[in-house]
């Protein structure tokens, strides 16, 4: 017997995890925020993925040089938060 009923957030992460497509995009995009950080995250998003190139669109050319310069830092982050060594490179554009 339930004594409270469900969070709804159980029921959206289940129906999410079977509509999101498996995508090394679309997995960088759901761990982008906790890899990044909340204050890079907020400037700037992955866009797109090939053959281990990140692609992350900012908003201004500064945080394009910024995330350059963080590339390493934010691979290893990156990869260690998917499980793999999937992304090998960062390539930043502003947008």
């Amino acid at each position: 017997m339930r004594i409270a009923p469900r969070p709804l957030s159980t029921a959206l992460q289940a129906l999410t995890a079977t509509l999101a497509p498996a995508t090394t995009l679309a997995r960088v995009q759901e761990i982008w925020e906790g890899a990044a950080g909340p204050a890079i995250a907020s400037a700037a998003h992955p866009t797109a993925e090939r053959d281990g190139i990140l692609t992350v669109t900012c908003t201004a050319a500064v945080w394009a040089q910024e995330l350059d310069l963080m590339a390493d830092e934010l691979v290893l982050g990156l990869n260690a938060a998917l499980g793999d060594e999937t992304i090998r490179e960062l390539r930043c554009r502003t947008g």
